[in-house]
C-alpha cells in the first residue's frame, strides 16, 4: 500500500518532480559550445530549410512525444485540473523513456475549450515527432482526436481510448483460445460509455467481434434504440435493438464482461448468469466492477483480469503506447492508424505464448509465468514487449503507407535490442559469429528446466547443437510440463551410452595413479559432469555449460582432471563481460586465482587479450594497480610493473599499460594529461586485477551499486570450451549468453 507521505517525498525530494533534461551531445570546451550553438548549429538549420525531413536527421524530434492534457479526467480522480494533473504526466514520461527510450515533454494546457487545445497542439507540430492526448474526458476527447489526425502529419494517439483497447484486445484473444469459443460468435457486455468503452468497441469488432453481439451499459442501464434522456453520437452508435434494460439483463447469457466504470457494481449473482468459462475484464480502478477473489469463489470457471497489478492478468496500459509510439516514431508514421493497432494487440497476444524469461519472474518477486488462465497478457517488465510490439507496428505502419521511410525489420529488431541494452548486443554480436558453425554444446544438468529452456531458444536461434545429460523421461516430463519442443535436442543417458565403456577406460587410465580403480571409474563416468567433460575430451561435444545447481568448484575440478588446459597454459583464470551503461568492460580475474605472481597476471593478461578479439574487441589492457607508472616500489605495485613487462616481451603485438589506478585506466583523456608516454590512446577495455579479492569486489560492486550487467564469468584457457555458470543467480538468459561464448570459443 502505498502512504501518503511516501508518495509526497518521493516527488518533493532532492530535485523536484520527475524529470530533467539531459544533453547528449559534450559542451565540455569551447568547440563543443560552437558546435552546439552559434555559429556550429546554423549548417543543420539551413540544410533543414531546404529539405524539412531532415529535421529528423539533425534534431530530437523524431524520438520526442508531446503528453498533453487540460486535466479534465485524470485517473479515478476526475477533473482537478492542468495543475494537478502535471505529476500524472510526468509520470507518462517516465514511462514512456523507461519501456521505450522516448523523451517527452509534458505539456498541460490550461483550457476545456476543445478547439483551444486542438489550434494550441497544432502550432506545436514542428517540436514533436508524436502527440500522446492524455486524461481528456469524453466526449471532448473523440472531437479533439479526430481534429487532430486530420490537421497534423504525426500520430496522435489518445492513450486513455485506444491504450486500453488494444492491451485488453490481446487479453481477450487468448482468453478466448482457452475457452475454445470464436470472436465472431461471443456476446460481450460493455458496462461504462466513456472514452475507454467506445474504443474497446470499435477495436474489439476490428478483432473480429460482431457488432450486434455488443451490448453497451451506462449508468443508466443498456444503451438501446429509441431510449429517452441525454446521450451522444457515440453511445448512440452502440444503441442495441434489445429488450434487456438493465446490467443484470445484459449479463445473463453473455460470454464476456468488460468493465470500465465504477467499482462493486457487478454482484456475485450476476455472475452465475453468464455462460460456460465466462471471460471478466473488471477494470475500474482502484476497485474493479467486482473483486478478484469475489469472482473467483462465485465461479471456478471465470478468467478474470483487472487493472490492478495484485491479482492475475493486469490490463495494464504501459504495455501499449510506449511500443506503439516506438515503432511509429522509428519508420516516421505520419498516424497510428487501424491495422497498426491491430498488429500490437495480436503482437502482444502471440507473445503471452511464449515461455516467459527468468528476468521477468524476477521482477516479480519470482513467480513463475506460463500461459493460461491467469496468465493471459504479458508483464510490463517483459523485455521482449517493446521488440514483438514495435516491430509488429512498424510493419504494419510500412504496409499501409503511413510510414515516411522503410527499414528492415530484422536489422530494426537487433537496434532495438541494442537501445534498450548494450548486453543485447554483445550477445547478438555472439550469437552471429556462432550461427556461422554451430557447435554440440553438452549440458550435464539436462533435467533442470532452465537449461531446457535455454535450449529451446539455442536451437529456435540456431546457433548450436545442444546435448542434455540426464534420464530420458525425466527430460521429456519436463519439457511436456513447461510446452517446450524436443525437436533438435539430443538426450543421452549415461547408463545406456554405447561409448561407456570406452570413456571409463579412458578414465583409468587418466586417473589410476591417483588410486582410481576401473570400478571406480565406471561409478564416477556416470556422474553427469565428468561424463560430460569426457564428452569433451573424446570430441564427442564441442563445448559444455553447468553450474546451475552445482558450486562454481565442482564443474571446474572435474574439467580440470579429464578436459585439461590448453597447451602452454599454466594457469586457466575467469572473466566478466561488464556492460556500463553504453560501454563494455572485461574484468579479469574475478572468479579463479586467489593469488597471483606477476606471471600469473601475464598469463591472465594474454588469455583475456584472446577473449576480446572473439567479441570483436581490439583489446587495450589495463594492468590496475594502487600504483600509477611508478608512483610505489611497494611489492604489490611491483608485482603488476612486473607482470606487464612479460606480456610485452611474450605478446608485444598487444596494447598494454600499467601499472596504473583504475581512473587512469578508464579515462584515458586524464591519462594523456598526466601520462602522455603511454602505450595506447583512449579508454582501456580490458582491466586486469591483482588478485581475485579486488576483481571479484569491483565486478559484484559494479552489478549491484553501479546498475552494469554481468555476462559470465568466461573460464579461460581451457583446453575446451567449460563454461561454470553461477550457482543459484543464474537464469535462462545466462544460459544462453554462455552457450554463444563456448560455440565461439569453440569455433576457435
Amino acid at each position: 500500500m502505498v502512504k501518503k507521505d511516501d508518495a509526497l517525498l518521493y516527488h518533493s525530494s532532492g530535485r523536484k518532480g520527475k524529470l530533467e533534461v539531459t544533453p547528449t551531445k559534450p559542451c565540455l570546451t569551447q568547440r563543443d559550445l560552437s558546435l552546439a550553438y552559434s555559429p556550429g548549429v546554423a549548417i543543420p538549420c539551413l540544410e533543414i530549410a531546404k529539405n524539412q525531413d531532415d529535421v529528423f536527421e539533425y534534431t530530437a524530434r523524431g524520438n520526442l512525444v508531446g503528453v498533453v492534457s487540460n486535466g479534465t479526467a485524470v485517473l479515478g480522480l476526475g477533473n482537478i485540473g492542468p495543475y494537478a494533473a502535471k505529476p500524472v504526466m510526468e509520470g507518462k514520461a517516465i514511462l514512456f523513456k523507461k519501456f521505450a527510450d522516448i523523451d517527452v515533454f509534458d505539456l498541460e494546457l490550461n483550457t476545456e475549450d476543445p478547439d483551444e487545445i486542438i489550434r494550441t497542439v497544432q502550432t506545436l507540430e514542428p517540436t514533436f515527432g508524436g502527440i500522446n492526448l492524455e486524461d481528456i474526458k469524453a466526449p471532448e476527447c473523440f472531437y479533439i482526436e479526430k481534429k487532430l489526425q486530420e490537421l497534423l502529419n504525426i500520430p496522435v494517439f489518445h492513450d486513455d481510448q485506444h491504450g486500453t483497447a488494444i492491451i485488453s484486445g490481446a487479453a481477450l484473444i487468448n482468453a478466448i483460445e482457452l475457452v475454445g469459443k470464436k470472436l465472431n460468435e461471443v456476446t460481450v457486455v460493455i458496462n461504462g460509455a466513456g472514452a475507454a468503452a467506445i474504443a474497446s468497441a470499435y477495436h474489439y469488432i476490428d478483432l473480429g467481434v460482431k457488432k450486434e453481439n455488443i451490448l453497451m451499459c451506462d449508468s443508466r442501464g443498456v444503451i438501446y434504440k429509441g431510449r429517452e434522456g441525454r446521450s451522444n453520437p457515440h453511445k448512440e452508435e452502440f444503441a442495441a435493438e434489445t429488450d434487456k434494460r438493465t446490467l443484470t439483463d445484459a449479463m445473463n447469457g453473455a460470454d464476456v464482461f468488460l468493465g470500465y466504470s465504477v467499482g462493486g457494481v457487478v454482484k456475485p449473482e450476476m455472475l452465475l448468469g453468464m455462460n460456460s468459462d465466462p471471460i471478466v475484464f473488471a477494470l475500474a480502478n482502484p476497485d474493479p466492477e467486482i473483486s478478484y477473489p469475489d469472482a473467483m469463489n462465485t465461479r471456478k470457471d471465470v478468467i478474470m483480469a483487472t487493472g490492478r497489478s495484485d491479482y492475475p492478468n493486469q490490463v495494464n496500459n504501459v504495455l501499449g503506447f510506449p511500443a506503439i509510439f516506438r515503432g511509429a516514431l522509428d519508420v516516421r508514421a505520419m498516424a497510428i492508424n487501424k491495422e497498426m493497432k491491430i498488429a500490437a494487440t495480436e503482437s502482444l497476444a502471440k507473445l503471452t505464448r511464449e515461455p516467459v524469461p527468468d528476468s521477468v519472474a524476477r521482477a516479480y518477486s519470482g513467480q513463475k509465468f506460463e500461459f493460461g488462465r491467469d496468465y493471459i497478457i504479458a508483464k510490463p517488465f517483459d523485455p521482449r514487449v517493446i521488440i514483438w510490439e514495435a516491430t509488429a507496428v512498424a510493419k504494419a505502419a510500412m504496409e499501409t503507407g503511413v510510414a515516411r521511410i522503410q527499414i528492415d525489420l530484422e536489422t530494426y529488431k537487433e537496434k532495438l535490442e541494442l537501445r534498450m541494452g548494450e548486453s543485447r548486443e554483445v550477445v547478438r554480436t555472439l550469437i552471429r559469429k556462432a550461427r556461422r558453425d554451430p557447435k554440440k554444446i553438452v549440458y550435464p544438468e539436462g533435467e533442470n528446466d532452465k537449461i531446457l529452456r535455454a535450449c529451446n531458444i539455442v536451437v529456435e536461434e540456431k546457433f548450436a547443437k545442444p546435448i542434455l545429460i540426464g534420464n530420458r523421461d525425466k527430460i521429456m516430463a519436463q519439457l511436456a510440463i513447461h510446452r517446450l519442443q524436443p525437436n533438435g535436442l539430443e538426450i543421452i543417458d549415461p547408463a545406456y551410452y554405447p561409448k561407456l565403456d570406452e570413456y571409463v577406460k579412458e578414465y583409468h587410465k587418466l586417473r589410476h595413479r591417483k588410486g582410481v580403480t576401473i570400478a571406480q571409474a565406471r561409478e564416477i563416468m556416470l556422474e553427469p559432469v565428468q561424463f560430460a567433460s569426457m564428452m569433451l575430451r573424446m570430441g564427442d561435444a564441442d563445448g559444455m555449460v553447468s553450474g546451475i545447481t552445482k558450486a562454481y568448484p565442482d564443474t571446474i575440478r572435474p574439467a580440470l582432471q579429464i578436459v585439461q588446459k590448453a597447451p602452454g597454459v599454466k594457469h586457466v583464470a575467469g572473466l566478466y563481460v561488464m556492460v556500463i551503461k553504453n560501454d563494455v568492460k572485461l574484468f579479469a580475474d574475478a572468479t579463479v586465482n586467489i593469488e597471483t605472481t606477476p606471471e600469473t597476471l601475464a598469463e591472465i593478461a594474454i588469455l583475456a587479450a584472446q577473449q576480446a578479439k572473439r567479441f570483436d574487441m581490439e583489446p587495450k589492457i589495463a594492468m590496475l594497480s594502487f600504483s600509477d607508472f611508478g608512483t610505489s616500489d611497494h611489492p604489490l605495485a611491483l608485482k603488476v610493473k612486473r607482470a606487464t613487462e612479460i606480456v610485452k616481451e611474450k605478446a608485444p603485438h598487444l596494447q598494454i599499460e600499467g601499472e596504473m589506478s583504475v581512473e587512469m585506466a578508464v579515462d584515458g583523456e586524464l591519462r594523456e594529461e598526466f601520462h602522455p608516454l603511454s602505450s595506447f590512446k583512449g579508454d582501456a577495455n580490458v582491466l586486469i586485477f591483482p588478485d581475485l579479492t579486488s576483481g571479484n569486489i569491483a565486478y559484484k560492486l559494479m552489478e549491484r551499486l553501479g546498475g552494469a550487467e554481468a555476462i559470465g564469468p568466461i573460464l579461460m584457457g581451457m583446453n575446451k570450451p567449460v563454461h561454470p555458470l553461477q550457482i543459484g543467480s543464474s537464469d535462462v538468459k545466462d544460459v544462453v549468453n554462455m552457450t554463444a561464448i563456448a560455440v565461439v570459443d569453440a569455433q576457435h
